[in-house]
């Protein structure tokens, strides 16, 4: 799952963020509405944790200019106002959700996985093809029914290989849904995890090679 982080506070956000990442979430971060809206589709948010009273454009604006811009992203609204009148209105706006802070972060993982089950291109929450097995929620996977223990990196290239189902997948898109936006685009990171993901896996080798146009599983 990817998740925009739209937070002023910057000490708030990269907090959010890294609890987000501890559950192998990929996430980015911006501190302004305006950033939030231009950076929504070029990371193909599937959920977006945005701050209510937000710097430039106010996260009331943000949520209409989503909608209006037809992201498929859905939309956690924070805020200090925990009022009923606040919550409704939010909801009203176009929000999926909405949490008031000071919130427990527990939560705030409950309610971003949840709406990332509803996310147009969600994750099953179990996977197969072949002897693989892999199971999102619990961060397991299996192979022949032995159990594998992957890296978060390791753990996001193999599901988008499982989501694709047999068809390509770039290197592009790996880094793009695995990495988060500040990932150089020019960087061997995703041949190096797709090398130490086989080496995981073993033998045979469930990962297809196809050259200059990325991997699929056989």
């Amino acid at each position: 799952m990817r998740v925009l982080v739209v937070e002023d506070d910057p000490v708030l956000a990269q907090l959010i963020a890294a609890g987000l990442r501890e559950h192998d979430m990929t996430v980015d971060v911006v501190h302004d509405g305006a950033a939030a809206v231009s950076r929504v589709t070029d990371v193909a948010a599937d959920v977006v944790v945005l701050d209510r009273d937000l710097p430039v454009l106010h996260g009331d604006d943000v949520t209409r200019a989503l909608i209006r811009l037809g992201s498929p992203a859905r939309i956690l609204m924070l805020t200090a106002a925990a009022s009923l009148d606040s919550r409704v209105e939010g909801l009203n706006l176009g929000a999926d959700d909405y949490l008031a802070k000071p919130f427990a972060f527990a939560e705030l993982i409950a309610r971003v996985t949840a709406l990332g089950r509803r996310a147009p291109n969600r994750i099953p929450t179990v996977l197969h093809r072949g002897d693989l097995t892999v199971d999102v929620g619990r961060h397991e996977v299996r192979r022949g029914g032995r159990p594998v223990t992957l890296t978060r990196k390791e753990f996001g290239v193999l599901t988008e290989l499982l989501r694709a189902d047999g068809e390509i997948v770039s290197a592009e898109h790996l880094l793009n849904r695995v990495w988060d936006e500040h990932a150089d685009p020019f960087t061997t990171a995703v041949r190096t995890t797709v090398k130490t993901l086989r080496q995981k896996l073993g033998d045979p080798d469930p990962i297809a090679t196809v050259v200059g146009r990325g991997y699929r599983l056989a």
